[in-house]
C-alpha cells in the first residue's frame, strides 16, 4: 500500500532509476540521485528536529531546493518555501508560524537570512547535501509516518495582513495527483516545464507529476518572464510537452508575441489557472498551437490545488468566459446560497468543497481554520467538513460551473448587486484592452477600472454601452503599463490602488 508520498518516489526510482526528474538552467539530477540526495538532507534534519516539523526554505526555486523539500519529507517533516522576494518582516511572521528551530538556505543566501532567522540555526543545503545517510535513523522516522501527517505549508496572504500558512497532508496531494496525472495523461515520456514559484501551490502539479509518473521537470528560470526569447529557447530546446502555467504567464507569451519567433512544438498540453483566461489571450494561443489541449483549472490552495477543469471543447467568442467546468473525482462541490440552500441550474452560489483533498487547515491559526472549514450545512447527520471559497460560481443548464466573482467583489452601486468580474469580462472583450481590473470606491460610491492596452476610456465607455447597463459603466477609468501581480500570478488590487493614489496627489499638486 502506498500511503506516503515517499512510497510513490521510491517505486519511480526503482522503474526510472537514470530518467532525469529534475533539471534547471545549470543542474540536474535523476530519480535515484533525487533518492540519494534527499535523504542525505533527511538524515541531517532528523537529528536536528522532532517529525512532523514545518522546515523553511530559503532560497530559489531549482533541484536543490526540490531535494531538500522531499529530505524534509524523509525526516517525517513538512517543507515550507520561504519567497526571496518578500520583505523581511514577512518573512519572519512566516518563520514564526512555522515554528521551526531550524531554517534551510544555500550559501549565496546566507547572509541575506541571518538578520531575519530569529536565532533559528541556518541550516546550508550545500552541506546537507554532501552529508552522511543515516539509513536506520530514516527508516525509524517512516515507521511513524502517517498519511494524514503534513507534507508542505504554503502561505497565502491574510485579510489582518499576517500570512495564512495552508497546511496539506500526504494523503491529498496522493488523492489528488493520481487523478491529476489521469485525466490528462501525463506519464514518463512527458517534459513538464515549471513556472511557478515553488511557494505557489501550481508548483506542486510539477513536482508531484513528475514523482507520481517519471515525467521530467523542467525548472524555467524565472528571470525568463522578463527575458520572452529565452524563456521560448528554454521550452523549445528542453522538449516541453506539458504547460501547467498561471493565466497571467500564458499571457506574457501572447502580450509579448513571442509565438512569432517561436513555438514549441512538442506541446501537446496546456493548463492555466490562477484566474479568468481572457478569451482574446485564449485565441492567440490556438492560432500557434491549434492541436493542444487547452485545460482550465480552478479551486485554493485550500483543496490541494485545484477542485474542478474543463478541457476546452468547443470555440468561444471574445466576451465570453470560460467554464471551470466539473469536479475533479473524489471532490464534492456544492455552490450555497446565502441561505445555505444548495444553488439551483441558473443561481449563483458560494462554492464550497468537501472530500480527502481539503487541506488540514491554517498552521497554528484554529480561529481561522474554524471559520472557513465548516460543518457541510445539508448534511446534518454526520460530521462532514467543507472548505468555504468565497467564490461566486454559477451552475449552468447543461451542468457546468461558470465563475461569476468573489464574494467580497460582488457590491451594491446605484441600488444594483453588481459583479465586478461580470464588468471586467466585457471591458477586456474591448478591441484595444489587454487586461482589466475593477475595483469599487466604497466612501465614492465610484467604480474604477484599470486597463492595459491602447484603447482610451471614450472608446471603452462607448462600447461598454453596447453590452452593459449604464449603472455597471465604470465611472473612472486608468490606464497603466502592465498590471502588477501578487506572487501567485494574480493581479494585486492593493498595488493598483497605490498607483491610483499616486496619480491623484500628482494631480492635486499640478
Amino acid at each position: 500500500m502506498k500511503h506516503l508520498i515517499l512510497d510513490y518516489l521510491k517505486a519511480t526510482a526503482a522503474r526510472f532509476p537514470d530518467r532525469c526528474a529534475f533539471a534547471d538552467e545549470t543542474d540536474a539530477v535523476t530519480f535515484a540521485g533525487l533518492v540519494t540526495r534527499a535523504k542525505a538532507v533527511g538524515s541531517a534534519l532528523a537529528s536536528l528536529v522532532p517529525p512532523r516539523s514545518c522546515v523553511g526554505f530559503y532560497m530559489d526555486k531549482g533541484v536543490a531546493a526540490v531535494c531538500g523539500f522531499m529530505g524534509a519529507v524523509y525526516a517525517g517533516c513538512a517543507y515550507s518555501q520561504l519567497n526571496l522576494r518578500h520583505p523581511a518582516v514577512r518573512i519572519a511572521a512566516i518563520l514564526d508560524t512555522l515554528a521551526c528551530p531550524v531554517v534551510v538556505t544555500d550559501r549565496e543566501h546566507a547572509q541575506a537570512l541571518a538578520p531575519m532567522a530569529g536565532g533559528r540555526t541556518i541550516l546550508l543545503i550545500e552541506d546537507m547535501l554532501a552529508g552522511d545517510i543515516d539509513d536506520a535513523k530514516l527508516a525509524s522516522v517512516r515507521r511513524s509516518m502517517i498519511d494524514t501527517d503534513p507534507l508542505y505549508v504554503n502561505f497565502t496572504s491574510g485579510s489582518t495582513g499576517t500570512p495564512k500558512g495552508v497546511a496539506v497532508c500526504h494523503r491529498s496531494v496522493i488523492d489528488f495527483i493520481t487523478c491529476f496525472t489521469e485525466i490528462f495523461h501525463i506519464d514518463e515520456n512527458d517534459v513538464l516545464a515549471n513556472q511557478a514559484p515553488f511557494d505557489f501551490d501550481v508548483s506542486v502539479k510539477d513536482i508531484y507529476s513528475g514523482i507520481f509518473t517519471g515525467a521530467c521537470v523542467q525548472i524555467v528560470p524565472t528571470a525568463y518572464f522578463t527575458q520572452p526569447v529565452k524563456l521560448m529557447d528554454f521550452l523549445c530546446d528542453r522538449g516541453t510537452t506539458v504547460m501547467v502555467w498561471a493565466v497571467s504567464a500564458l499571457c506574457f507569451i501572447t502580450t509579448m508575441n513571442v509565438l512569432d519567433y517561436r513555438v514549441p512544438d512538442k506541446l501537446r498540453a496546456i493548463l492555466f489557472s490562477g484566474e479568468v483566461m481572457p478569451i482574446k489571450h485564449l485565441h492567440k494561443l490556438q492560432k500557434y498551437l491549434p492541436d493542444v489541449m487547452y485545460v482550465n483549472l480552478y479551486g485554493p490552495t485550500e483543496i490541494t490545488c485545484n477542485c474542478t477543469y474543463y478541457i476546452v471543447d468547443r470555440p468561444f467568442d471574445v466576451g465570453d468566459t470560460l467554464p471551470i467546468g466539473v469536479p475533479f473525482p473524489n471532490e464534492r462541490v456544492i455552490l450555497l446560497t446565502e441561505d445555505n440552500r444548495e444553488a439551483g441550474p441558473g443561481e449563483v452560489g458560494e462554492l464550497c468543497v468537501a472530500g480527502t483533498a481539503l487541506a488540514l487547515g491554517y498552521l497554528r491559526d484554529p480561529q481561522k481554520t474554524a471559520a472557513a472549514f465548516t460543518q457541510n450545512p445539508l448534511n446534518p447527520a454526520l460530521p462532514e467538513l467543507i472548505y468555504r471559497t468565497g467564490d461566486l460560481v454559477r451552475m449552468t443548464e447543461t451542468g457546468e460551473m461558470v465563475y461569476v466573482s468573489r464574494k467580497d467583489f460582488q457590491i451594491k452601486h446605484m441600488g444594483h448587486r453588481i459583479e465586478l468580474g461580470e464588468i471586467e469580462t466585457a471591458i477586456t472583450a474591448v478591441p484595444g484592452v489587454s487586461r482589466c481590473c475593477c475595483v469599487y470606491l466604497h466612501d465614492k460610491g465610484k467604480i474604477l477600472a484599470f486597463t492595459c492596452g491602447e484603447a482610451d476610456k471614450t472608446e471603452i465607455a462607448a462600447a461598454l454601452r453596447e453590452t452593459l447597463p449604464a449603472y455597471m459603466i465604470p465611472n473612472i477609468f486608468m490606464n497603466v503599463d502592465a498590471m502588477p501581480l501578487t506572487k501567485n500570478g494574480k493581479i494585486d488590487r492593493a498595488a493598483l490602488m497605490e498607483l491610483y493614489n499616486a496619480k491623484k496627489k500628482e494631480a492635486r499638486r499640478g
